[in-house]
Parts: structure tokens; C-alpha cells; sequence
């Protein structure tokens, strides 16, 4: 099991995920698709040859899921009970078929659970950079991750 306890986790830990993506044209359409989101900017190059950015821009959701998928197998892998939420979720630069990024995860917060004895709550922030090193999404998310057994 590759995820940290609740009991492992301390705050201001940080995590540079080892794991690189870089996003392909079939990422953006089969996600853009799959989630029935027909935006142009998402899907039609010829219309995007005339807009601000000259080019088609990655779905947000993809880089927001990619991002916190990135996180799994260094902090919640097996050890995760559920996503409770996420928050405060930006994108302060648009993401490009081609870019390649790489994420950053920081423990901000742990609190015991008031319901369940056996698991805690973390709030993670996640970052996504691309390859120039720009922050190109962020978000807090917060989860409910067991305590190691006795």
C-alpha cells in the first residue's frame, strides 16, 4: 500500500509527485466528450485559430482530476475513505495539448474525526505547474483517511 495513515501525515509536509503527464489531444477530447461538454474551446481548432489564445485550451476538469490523481499513489493510496471535498479551486493559466505537468501536494490541515475513531481529516493543496514552471491549477481538498491499526 503506497498511501500514508492519517497517524503518517504532518502538516506542512509537502510531496513533489514523482509522476510527469504530459496532455495529449485524446486526454482533452474522450474527457470533453465522456462528460458531454461540447465547448468549442474545448474541441474545434479552426474556431480557436481566432481567439485570445490562438489555440485549443485543456478541459479544466481534466487538469483539476489529473491533478488530484497525481496526488493518490504517494498520500491516499489504500488508505483513503472518502473524498469529502474540494475547495478554493483555481486555474490561474490555461493548460495546452502538449504541456507537460507535474504536481505538488502540501499537507495544510489535520483534524481527528468526531465520528469515526479509526481516521482523521486531511485538507491536502494540490498544485499542477507546466513545464515552464507556471501554476496552472490549484485547489484544497479535504478527506477522510484512516488512522494506522493498532
Amino acid at each position: 500500500m503506497a498511501g500514508l495513515w492519517f497517524d503518517e501525515l504532518t502538516v506542512g509536509q509537502t510531496f513533489d509527485h514523482a509522476i510527469r503527464r504530459t496532455v495529449t489531444e485524446t486526454d482533452n477530447l474522450l474527457f470533453s466528450t465522456l462528460t458531454h461538454n461540447p465547448a468549442a474551446l474545448h474541441l474545434d481548432a479552426e474556431a480557436m485559430k481566432g481567439s485570445d489564445y490562438g489555440r485549443i485550451i485543456v478541459n479544466s476538469t481534466f487538469t483539476l482530476g489529473l491533478m488530484v490523481g497525481v496526488s493518490v499513489g504517494d498520500t491516499t493510496l489504500g488508505t483513503a475513505i472518502a473524498n469529502l471535498g474540494w475547495d478554493e479551486v483555481r486555474f490561474p493559466a490555461p493548460v495546452f495539448i502538449g504541456d507537460t505537468l507535474r504536481i505538488e501536494t502540501e499537507v495544510a490541515d489535520l483534524r481527528e474525526s468526531k465520528s469515526r475513531p479509526n481516521a482523521g481529516i486531511v485538507t491536502f493543496i494540490h498544485r499542477a505547474y507546466n513545464q515552464r514552471g507556471e501554476l496552472v491549477a490549484t485547489c484544497k481538498r479535504s478527506g477522510l483517511q484512516r488512522k494506522k491499526p493498532a
